[in-house]
């Protein structure tokens, strides 16, 4: 899965895409390299980030799915708001991705009506309230595997009793989202107990603070090393799908291990 952030304040790439042919140029070199869906997001998701209303979110999307989608090019709306959900699925947005669990219920509605995914990611609560990447107290979690799993499971029941098809319903753990470094190493050595439970899994390692915490500190953008280390990590501890900036690079990544597995 490509990102492809029509946002002016996003924490790795803000403001590189806002306007439409940029966009769509973008998009479409993701999925040359290898992209299966483009997750297209227009509310940055970075700590402290305010709020965007929907109709600016919707202002920021315009057509960019119907076009892409005319085109044969998946994507995924990336919203915790139900009208842009809905505006996207309008223009045959083939899922919702939401980094907040509160809407569960209201988007796996809309999902289901237009024959969607959604994939419901774990944090606790918006980011805007949340000092940075990686600042959560260690005590925050006593084994943060299973309580992301019994938190992410109370969504996911609201989901399923709202009509969705458990099938259709991905879990995201969260990586950075109210969570330290140390919690969110954890959950990607120990991935492969939540690949187990039902749900297929979508990750997003990609240039987050935490791929760097044992390292030199460095800019977003000069993280590439570690996130395609963390892919490789994940798609072996059974990621179905991976969120990522730097697609190419993760692409050929992931085909020399599966060339290396037919050895």
């Amino acid at each position: 899965m490509g990102v492809l952030n029509c946002t002016p304040d996003s924490f790795s790439d803000g403001g590189r895409f806002l306007d439409e042919p940029t966009a769509l140029h973008h998009a479409r070199k993701l999925v040359e390299d290898g992209a299966d869906f483009v997750d297209i997001g227009a509310e940055s998701t970075r700590p402290g980030a305010p709020a965007v209303s929907a109709a600016e979110q919707i202002a920021r999307v315009g057509q960019l799915v119907s076009i892409l989608a005319a085109e044969g090019i998946a994507c995924s709306i990336d919203t915790t708001l139900p009208e842009v959900a809905e505006h996207a699925l309008k223009q045959g947005a083939a899922m919702v991705n939401s980094v907040d669990l509160r809407p569960a219920k209201e988007l796996a509605g809309l999902t289901r009506s237009f024959g969607a995914e959604l994939c419901l990611m774990h944090s606790r609560g918006s980011m805007t309230h949340m000092a940075g990447f990686s600042s959560t107290s260690v005590d925050a979690y006593s084994d943060v595997v299973e309580e992301v799993w019994c938190e992410w499971l109370e969504a996911r029941d609201q989901a399923v009793n709202a009509g969705l098809d458990p099938e259709l319903l991905y879990f995201d753990p969260g990586l950075g989202f109210h969570k330290n470094a140390a919690h969110s190493l954890t959950l990607c050595v120990r991935l492969a107990e939540l690949a187990k439970r039902g749900h297929p899994l979508l990750v997003g390692p990609s240039r987050k603070s935490f791929l760097v915490a044992g390292f030199r500190p460095c800019e977003p953008a000069e993280r590439l090393g570690a996130t395609v280390a963390a892919c490789l990590l994940l798609a072996d501890n059974g990621a179905s799908v991976l969120r990522v900036h730097d697609v190419a690079q993760v692409a050929q990544a992931l085909a020399f291990r599966e060339a290396a597995a037919r050895v």
